[in-house]
């Protein structure tokens, strides 16, 4: 199975870097540096999929990608 896209970004308003799933509604995590950012999304992400299983709720497939990327493979 693929994995979900992550995007990480610097945020000026925050101060740190955030990491954000497309394909995850509002899953994201701050951190100081990319890396953390990156480790922190991942345990959004695990929390963020737990419940949403608890929940009987669906879980979509990783379906995101950037605009590069669908560019690239053509």
């Amino acid at each position: 199975m693929r994995d979900y896209h992550t995007n990480i970004f610097y945020s000026e308003e925050d101060g740190g870097y955030i990491a954000d799933i497309p394909d995850l509604d509002a899953c994201s995590a701050f951190g100081d540096t990319p890396a953390e950012a990156l480790r922190e999304v991942e345990i959004a992400k695990q929390a963020w999929l737990e419940a949403a299983a608890a929940e009987g709720k669906l879980i979509p497939p990783p379906k995101y990608r950037p605009i590069i990327y669908q560019v690239s493979a053509h």
